[in-house]
């Protein structure tokens, strides 16, 4: 759960504070993840507060993630936003969770247009602007890459903890491989797919036949692989000038090489936002908040209903 705080003056980002969940066993537990959200509010947003050195009558308004994710946690924001919209008078303003990752990274790189490779644990798309809008180009047919890479660190029993030290624990593991094991790879046009990927890793470490860095390797140069390969396209399609990379899995520096090798071979530029705004953050939600803000985008509180399946490609952007 995070809360941020943003403001139309430099260093724009007046703070970004987060509790995150962390279940000790399996995957996210929306409820469970729900509850946690809950129970840390109070703390993350007095915390946010005093970071800025702000009190929230100080606020102008109250921005809010209403979608693309979990049903249950996404509700948990919506019933906080509408409270304290309700409660101190003041504007409730919707923000698309995609929409925000690809605007934080704008602001942070300075890429006025660029490409945008979002890799994440719930998505995994190519985009650029065009009329008003992201238009997606390319996306995942099944899981999305930090799918992909918690579940087979999971049902490996390499974790949690998924990152020590910025590291993904696959690519940890990756580190003792002398050669990457034979994995299928599977880009369909601009779209890439991943399932079958994660059932040939997995069903490959429990048959114990093959040395387990080896497949650790395996699986991050395919998984890695395909989105650079589906970004290269993107790029040469829309003929942008940077590529943008952004979501939880745009702090991996093995991937963040890779794009930077391939948008230098096109004369192309490559960013993407620290560590700390790339993965979940109330930072980028503030942000795009404000945005909207100003482009007098708000709504009412019965209004602030989830939308778990909001697609970036359906949302204007009035600011650019």
């Amino acid at each position: 759960f995070g809360v941020g705080i943003a403001s139309t003056k430099p260093p724009y980002i007046l703070s970004n504070v987060r509790d995150v969940y962390s279940p000790k066993e399996g995957g996210i537990h929306p409820r469970e993840a729900a509850s946690h959200h809950a129970k840390v509010t109070p703390t993350v947003l007095r915390e946010a507060l005093r970071q800025a050195g702000l009190s929230i009558n100080d606020v102008d308004g109250i921005a809010v993630a209403l979608g693309p994710g979990l049903g249950p946690a996404l509700r948990v924001g919506a019933t906080i936003a509408r409270g304290l919209s309700a409660y101190y008078s003041k504007p409730l303003i919707p923000v698309n969770h995609a929409l925000a990752h690809i605007e934080i990274g704008r602001l942070t790189t300075g890429f006025g247009d660029p490409l945008v490779l979002y890799v994440s644990g719930g998505n995994t798309m190519v985009a650029a602007f065009a009329k008003k809008r992201y238009r997606v180009f390319g996306e995942t047919l099944d899981i999305a890459l930090g799918n992909l890479l918690d579940t087979f660190a999971r049902d490996a029993g390499l974790a949690p903890p998924y990152v020590v030290d910025g590291l993904h624990v696959v690519d940890r593991c990756a580190e003792d491989a002398t050669r990457p094991a034979d994995l299928p790879y599977v880009v369909k046009g601009m779209d890439v797919s991943f399932s079958g990927l994660l059932t040939a890793a997995l069903r490959m470490w429990r048959n114990a036949n093959t040395e387990r860095p080896a497949i650790c390797l395996g699986l991050r140069e395919i998984a890695y692989g395909a989105a650079v390969e589906v970004a290269e396209r993107g790029l040469a399609h829309t003929r942008k000038n940077s590529v943008l990379v952004t979501g939880g899995v745009a702090a991996s520096p093995i991937l963040r090489r890779k794009i930077e090798e391939m948008a230098k071979y096109h004369g192309a530029s490559a960013g993407y936002p620290p560590p700390s705004l790339a993965g979940d953050n109330g930072a980028m939600i503030a942000w795009v908040g404000l945005l909207n803000f100003l482009a007098g985008i708000t709504i009412s509180p019965e209004e602030a209903v989830v939308k778990q399946r909001w697609r970036l490609d359906s949302v204007e952007v009035p600011w650019r």
